[in-house]
């Protein structure tokens, strides 16, 4: 068994902290046991379980830090990995941007363990593919899915007081149902921390009608549309784009946060980034949350260093920008580190009425393939994908042809003209959104 108690991952952490010999020690502790079933061609084709434990210790010498990782816990071993890592700090180049580890920390509650999710077994995963491979059967379509959970827990320790432990469980469910002749394509995804949350029957119903509702569809002109982008659809662009709001990057002038100078400034007064300057449609709220109660996270980063309720974009405005400690210090600001999760704030509009309100538009199951073109405008191209439908006049009207699409998710959150529900997806929560002006470059002849 590899989920250690808080009780006995703080035993062998401290047997580590007591082997070491370095200015500064933190040992990290992970582990994870899992399991898995994946289906192809309406039959399970592989189904498996996994286990791990692993610890990486991180010695400090001045400026000077090693790390060494090991998965065996016999004493031998863990003082073979201490000595280890010592030695690889003795060799490493100074970092002239190290900064101290953390001494003790408090931390909120976080209700990232669900027990039902850790008792799920080899039969509850088979009946979850048997309810999503039955339907598509009995429509004669065919059905490619994965569905994956694991427990896990992180534990840190140093030799400065901190601890820190967090469990946590979580869910993957996705499935790709096509038309016999490949046509049509529908697809849906689902992500929980408690599995009792997940109908992989009712999610799998949705694919199911888009595949059917996606045959022969027809090519339309590349151009600006308006868009109902469904939350898998924009999860992989606001993403990115909170990923790239770190202060470092702005203030070095390398990212969308950099301040473009104006005529008149005072180089030495003029702000390196743009916080507090509104960026977005009001409608645009974007934090980060540990205690939320669909899509936690864990309570601390990787440091250790303590995650709270967070706001990065309020009312349109930048509020916060994540750093570093040593950035934090550099330019004489707190600590502000990388949320755990991307929670945005919805509207009272459903997908339904959201096409209801359409004169002509594009509703958008999900974009794919996502690559950045220009990091200052954070400009993007891919690929819609398994379920795109033409609007027109408050009603879907027929299927198109896939398009690949040029566009920055800052237009996007510009362009707003509704927002839904949030849904958790991938760990955060988004909403459904309906969007302006969307820049659609070709056509793709992906299905």
């Amino acid at each position: 068994m590899t989920i250690m108690t808080e009780k006995a991952a703080k035993t062998l952490l401290e047997k580590v902290i007591k082997l070491s010999k370095a200015d500064e020690v933190e040992v990290y502790l992970n582990g994870l046991v899992g399991g898995n079933i994946r289906y192809a061609r309406n039959t399970v084709s592989t189904a498996g379980e996994e286990a791990d434990l692993t610890l990486a210790v991180q010695s400090t010498f001045g400026k000077r830090t090693g790390v060494a990782t090991i998965n065996e816990f016999d004493d031998a071993s863990l003082e073979k990995v201490v000595r280890r890592s010592e030695e690889l700090a003795k060799l490493a180049p100074e970092n002239e941007e190290h900064m101290p580890v953390f001494g003790p920390q408090k931390y909120v509650e976080s209700k990232t363990y669900f027990e039902s999710t850790a008792n799920v077994s080899p039969e509850i995963r088979a009946q979850a593919a048997e309810d999503s491979i039955a339907p598509s059967k009995k429509n004669k379509l065919v059905s490619s899915g994965f569905l994956e959970e694991a427990v896990t827990f992180e534990a840190i320790m140093n030799n400065k007081g901190l601890f820190a432990y967090n469990p946590a469980t979580n869910v993957d469910f996705s499935v790709t149902i096509r038309t016999e002749d490949g046509t049509g394509s529908g697809w849906v995804t689902r992500n929980y921390s408690d599995v009792k949350l997940l109908d992989t029957a009712k999610a799998s119903s949705i694919a199911i009608t888009k595949a059917k509702n996606s045959v022969d569809a027809k090519a339309m002109e590349p151009g600006k549309y308006t868009v109902i982008l469904e939350p898998a659809a924009s999860v992989g662009l606001l993403r990115n784009m909170v990923n790239s709001m770190a202060q470092r990057a702005a203030d070095e002038g390398r990212s969308f946060l950099s301040y473009k100078p104006k005529e008149g400034d005072d180089p030495e007064k003029a702000p390196k980034n743009r916080l507090g300057e509104k960026m977005f449609d009001e409608r645009v709220n974007i934090s980060s949350d540990p205690q939320h109660p669909i899509a936690p996270a864990a309570p601390f980063g990787g440091d250790g260093y303590p995650r709270v309720k967070t706001d990065w974009i309020k009312d349109g405005v930048v509020v916060n920008m994540p750093n570093t400690p040593y950035w934090a210090k550099k330019t004489g600001v707190d600590y502000q580190p990388q949320g755990g999760n991307i929670l945005m704030a919805g509207g009272d509009s459903s997908l339904e009425d959201m096409i209801a309100n359409t004169r002509r538009g594009i509703l958008v199951t999900r974009l794919w393939y996502i690559r950045p073109l220009d990091p200052q405008t954070l400009l993007y191209t891919g690929l819609t994908r398994d379920g795109t439908f033409y609007i027109e006049d408050g009603k879907i009207k027929f299927p198109v042809k896939n398009f690949r699409f040029n566009e920055s998710p800052i237009v996007m959150l510009n362009n707003i003209e509704a927002l839904g529900e949030p849904q958790r997806i991938d760990g955060n929560m988004i909403p459904p959104m309906k969007v302006r002006d969307f820049t659609f470059s070709s056509l793709s002849d992906a299905v």
